[in-house]
C-alpha cells in the first residue's frame, strides 16, 4: 500500500511541478535560508505527502533545494526521496548523480583517509569511462575488483563492498532480498547518470563525504534527467520525439567558443564549471605523472604547486585543496591577490620558490578577483608568468601552467596568438550557469592557448573518467544562449556601472569594489561589485559587527522590496533581476576565517528595473544613514 501511495504522489508531483523545476539551476531563491538548505525542502515536501497535497501552487511554494544543482534541487530531492521511501530508507541515504564513475570515486576518496580496503563487485559491465589504472596511478585510490552474476557471488570482504549494476530501470533496489555484506549500491543508467544508496547506519558517516564529492567535483543528476528517471520510476514511457540533435549542437557551441575566446584550440564541454576545473586539475597532475615521475605515495619525482588565491571562490578553493589532500607530492600554497597584495608581486615571489624546489607550479587564479573585482597590470603579468628561473641546481625551471578562471569576463580574449597571455601556457575555463547559458544550466567548458594545448589531451582523459563532460539537455542549452553572451555582458555591465555611480551618489563614504572606466575600455566590463558600507562604533569590532547588520538590511530590502527581481544569490550573468550575497557566508563557505570578506557582493543583469533599484537603495541609505555621523 504504501509503495502504490508513493508512485501515485510522484506521478502527481510530475504533472503538477513547476515549470522552474526543470527549467532553471535553482528555485525560489527569494525562499531561501542557507543553514537549512539540505532539510527544509524535503521536510515541506513530506508534509505535502502526508496530506496528499500536490497542486501546483503548495509545490510552487517549496523553499529552496540546496544549490546549483551540484548538491542537489527539487527534482534530484524529490528522486532521492522516492527512492529511499520505497526502500525503508532515510532520504539522506540516497544521493543521486550526473555521473556514472563519480559515486565510485566519492566512496574511495573516504576509504583512502580511513585507511579502509575497498571491494569494487559489479554485474554485466562497469562504465566505458571507469579506468581502474589510472585512478590508482594518478587519484591514489585503493580497491579490488570482482565481477559477479547475482548478488549471491558476492564475497565477504574486510573494508567497504560496493555493488555497481547497471539497469534500464532508475532507483529499483531490493534492499531486502540484498545479502548484509554490501555497504553500497551503484545504481547506472547510461544515459541519465547514477544512484548511489548507502546501506545501513554503520555507513552512515560516509554521506556528508559523498555529499561534498557532488559540490565539489561534479553535479547531482540534472532536472531534465532526473525527470526521466521519476517517470521510469513511475513506469511511465520516457520516449522522447524532441531529442536534442546533439552533434549539431556540439558544433555550434565548439564554434561560438572559438569566436568568443579567439583561441584556436578544441575546447571542452564539463557538466558544471567545478566539473571542468576537477577534470583541468586532474589532468594536469596526469601530465605530471608521466612528464616528471611523480607517483602518488613516492617521494622521487618532482612535486607539485597548486598556487591559488586563499579567498577565492569557495569552490575553486575547497576543490583544489582536497585534491591536494589525497596526493602525497601534492600541495598548496596561497596566492595573495586582494586588499594591500598585488598579484603580480605575489606570483613572482611564489615561482622564486617553487623554481628553487625544482616543482611543478600550477596558478589558479581568477581575472577580475572575486569578490573584490581587481584586475592586475597584464603586461606585468606576462612578465612575470614566462620569466626563466633556474633551480637551486641552476637547471632551468619548468615553465608554470596559468588556469585562468575567467567567469566574470568571458568576453574577454586572453589566449588568441595576438593576446595578452599567447606565450605561456594558459588554461581559461568558464562556468556555464553564469553568462553561457543565462543560469539555465550549470555547464562549463575550458580552451587553450596553442602553448598549453598538448595539455588538453589529458584534461579530456579526466573529463571522460569522471563521466563529467556535458549532456546532451545542457549542450542544447548552451547552443540557444552561447551567441548572445557578449551583447547581454555588453547589457549588463551598463547597467551595474549606471548603478553603482548612483550607489556613490547617494552613499559617497562606502567603499565599492568595481572596474575602471579605464578598465572597462579595455573590455573588463563585469556586472559585478562589492559594496563595503560604512558603519559606526567606538572600536573596529563595533564597526564591523554594525556592518554587517547593515549588511543583511540592504540584501533584505532588495529582495523583499523587488520580489519579482531579487534574489539572495551568488549568482551572476543571469537573463534577468539582481542578485545579492555576502561572499562569507555563500561563495567563501569553506574558506579561512580570516581571510573571508563580510562585504555585500551584487550582480546585476541586462533585464531589470534599475530606477525601482535606485529607490530601494535610496530609501536604505535614508532610513539608516540619514542620522548617521562619519568622522571628517
Amino acid at each position: 500500500m504504501n509503495e502504490t501511495k508513493v508512485l501515485k504522489y510522484i506521478e502527481d508531483v510530475i504533472a503538477n511541478m513547476p515549470s522552474d523545476w526543470i527549467k532553471l539551476t535553482t528555485h525560489r531563491l527569494d525562499i531561501y535560508n542557507e543553514s537549512l538548505a539540505k532539510s527544509q525542502f524535503l521536510d515541506e515536501f513530506e508534509a505535502l505527502f502526508e496530506n496528499n497535497i500536490s497542486e501546483t501552487s503548495a509545490l510552487h511554494e517549496l523553499p529552496t533545494a540546496y544549490d546549483y544543482i551540484r548538491l542537489g534541487h527539487p527534482l534530484s530531492s524529490v528522486l532521492e526521496w522516492a527512492v529511499a521511501k520505497l526502500n525503508g530508507l532515510q532520504p539522506a541515504y540516497v544521493i543521486s548523480f550526473s555521473s556514472t564513475t563519480i559515486p565510485i570515486l566519492a566512496i574511495l576518496r573516504k576509504n583512502l583517509f580511513d585507511h579502509k580496503n575497498t571491494l569494487i563487485t559489479y554485474s554485466g559491465k562497469l562504465p566505458d569511462a571507469f579506468e581502474p589504472d589510472v585512478i590508482k596511478s594518478v587519484y591514489g585510490y585503493n580497491f579490488d575488483l570482482k565481477h559477479v552474476e547475482s548478488l549471491a557471488d558476492i564475497p565477504e570482504f574486510e573494508g567497504s563492498t560496493v555493488f555497481v549494476s547497471q539497469d534500464s530501470e532508475m532507483g529499483k533496489i531490493d534492499l531486502d532480498k540484498s545479502p548484509a555484506g554490501i555497504d553500497f549500491f551503484v545504481n547506472i543508467h547510461a544515459e541519465l547518470g547514477s544512484v548511489l544508496v548507502v546501506n545501513g547506519q554503520s555507513n552512515e558517516n560516509y554521506i556528508s563525504e559523498i555529499q561534498h564529492v557532488r559540490r565539489r567535483e561534479t553535479i547531482a543528476m540534472t532536472p531534465v534527467n532526473c525527470f526521466s528517471a521519476l517517470k521510469m520510476l513511475t513506469g511511465k514511457s520516457t520516449s522522447n520525439s524532441d531529442k536534442p540533435d546533439v552533434d549539431k549542437n556540439k558544433a555550434l557551441v565548439l564554434d561560438t567558443i572559438r569566436k568568443i575566446t579567439g583561441a584556436d584550440t578544441k575546447a571542452l564541454l564539463a557538466s558544471s564549471g567545478l566539473s571542468m576545473q576537477y577534470a583541468i586539475m586532474m589532468g594536469l597532475i596526469h601530465d605530471a605523472v608521466e612528464k616528471h615521475a611523480f607517483m602518488p605515495g613516492r617521494s622521487q619525482g618532482k612535486p607539485i604547486k597548486i598556487i591559488v588565491p586563499p579567498n577565492c571562490y569557495g569552490g575553486t578553493n575547497d576543490q583544489a585543496r582536497r585534491v591536494a589532500a589525497c596526493l602525497d607530492n601534492v600541495e598548496i600554497l596561497d596566492l595573495l591577490v586582494d586588499r594591500d597584495h598585488d598579484m603580480v608581486q605575489s606570483i613572482d615571489s611564489i615561482l622564486n620558490t617553487v623554481a628553487e624546489q625544482d616543482a611543478v607550479a600550477y596558478i589558479i587564479a581568477e581575472i577580475p578577483t572575486n569578490p573584490r573585482v581587481e584586475v592586475p597590470d597584464l603586461n606585468k603579468l606576462r612578465e612575470v608568468l614566462s620569466a626563466k628561473r633556474k633551480t637551486a641546481s641552476g637547471e632551468i625551471a619548468i615553465d608554470p601552467v596559468f588556469i585562468l578562471d575567467q567567469t566574470f569576463c568571458p568576453n574577454l580574449q586572453f589566449l588568441g596568438e595576438a593576446d595578452i597571455f599567447s606565450s605561456i601556457r594558459t588554461i581559461s575555463y568558464v562556468s556555464g550557469s553564469k553568462f553561457p547559458s543565462g543560469g539555465k544550466c550549470t555547464a562549463g567548458y575550458c580552451v587553450a592557448n596553442k602553448e598549453a594545448e598538448p595539455l588538453l589531451e589529458k584534461i579530456e582523459k579526466h573529463l571522460i573518467l569522471c563521466d563529467n563532460e556535458a549532456t546532451a539537455h545542457q549542450v542544447e542549452i548552451l547552443a540557444a544562449q552561447l551567441p548572445s553572451m557578449n551583447q547581454r555582458i555588453k547589457d549588463a555591465y551598463k547597467n551595474t556601472r549606471e548603478f553603482v555611480e548612483f550607489v556613490k551618489e547617494t552613499l559617497p563614504e562606502a567603499k565599492i569594489n568595481f572596474v575602471s572606466e579605464e578598465l572597462a575600455q579595455k573590455g573588463f566590463t563585469p556586472s559585478v561589485f562589492s559594496l563595503d558600507l560604512p558603519s559606526i562604533g567606538n572600536t573596529d569590532e563595533e564597526r564591523e559587527a554594525y556592518k554587517r547588520v547593515l549588511n543583511l538590511k540592504l540584501i533584505n530590502m532588495m529582495i523583499n522590496e523587488i520580489p519579482n527581481e531579487g534574489k539572495y544569490c551568488v549568482s551572476y550573468g543571469q537573463l534577468k533581476g539582481s542578485y545579492w550575497t555576502i561572499p562569507a557566508t555563500s561563495t567563501q563557505g569553506t574558506t579561512k576565517e580570516g581571510d573571508k570578506d563580510y562585504i555585500v557582493r551584487a550582480a546585476l543583469s541586462p533585464n531589470m528595473d534599475l530606477e525601482l533599484h535606485k529607490k530601494v537603495f535610496s530609501d536604505f541609505v535614508k532610513e539608516n544613514y540619514s542620522k548617521m555621523v562619519f568622522p571628517q
